[in-house]
């Protein structure tokens, strides 16, 4: 019967051979999948060159920074020569108003042009009792000091009403610039120590247009000293980054 031929097929050694080649080849096919390559996405590349520009933009902006940062970290920060400063620091820093003044002519003078130079600043009415001659006196011999370094510093009297500056003061006021601004606009800039007027203090700007430095009132020899070296020590901080460059305004 075809069964039994079946199972004697299965029986013979024929059938065993194909049974063991069968057995011998049941297992799986190996097999290595590889990824296949997508096409690039415009978008995604257009992203990256962005972003890589923006990181350029950044980096460089760090690099012309970093001349300015260091100065300033080496003055108030590291505070070489284990000092203490004289001049009382002005946190925030208060920026150049954008406001108007009058030169000693009567021409109009913006106060952002003042920007370029260390300013120290005194503020009086144009009567100028001896407590504003005395601070003029010292704005004076304070930048003569400096010797060749004066140049980067400008002494700047801002005079806070309308009345004239009588004909001697002019002359004396020669190398000083000397603009007219009204009194609330210097009080929205400027500010005195703790029972004190605007009057009694000088007050130092850096090139970059911020106030940075109120002196105590009412300077004498002996101060004005003091006042001297915190001006030499923050020249040399910003000694890499800041040179002379505009002419003072007489």
């Amino acid at each position: 019967m075809s069964g039994s031929k079946l199972l004697d097929d299965s029986s013979s050694p024929g059938g065993r051979n194909a049974e063991t080649r069968l057995s011998s080849s049941d297992h799986p096919l190996g097999l290595t999948v590889h990824s296949m390559p997508q096409p690039e996405n415009p978008l995604h590349t257009m992203a990256l060159k962005r972003g890589g520009g923006r990181l350029k933009m950044i980096a460089v902006l760090l690099v012309c920074a970093a001349p300015v940062v260091a100065s300033y970290v080496t003055y108030y920060v590291i505070k070489p020569e284990g000092r203490q400063n004289f001049g009382e620091l002005i946190n925030p820093q208060r920026p150049l108003p954008d406001i108007k003044g009058l030169d000693i002519n009567g021409v109009g003078v913006g106060l952002q042009a003042l920007k370029g130079q260390w300013l120290l600043v005194s503020v009086a009415g144009a009567g100028c009792d001896e407590a504003c001659v005395q601070n003029l006196y010292f704005q004076r011999q304070l930048r003569e000091s400096l010797g060749k370094e004066k140049d980067r510093l400008d002494w700047v009297w801002l005079i806070s009403d309308d009345a004239p500056v009588a004909e001697p003061l002019r002359k004396a006021l020669k190398g000083a610039t000397t603009l007219r601004v009204p009194a609330p606009d210097i009080a929205a800039w400027l500010a005195p120590g703790s029972d004190h007027a605007l009057a009694d203090h000088l007050y130092l700007v850096d090139p970059m247009g911020n106030w940075m430095l109120r002196f105590p009132a009412k300077l004498d020899k002996v101060t004005a000293a003091k006042a001297k070296r915190d001006i030499e020590r923050l020249l040399r901080a910003a000694n890499s980054w800041d040179k002379p460059g505009r002419e003072t305004t007489n």
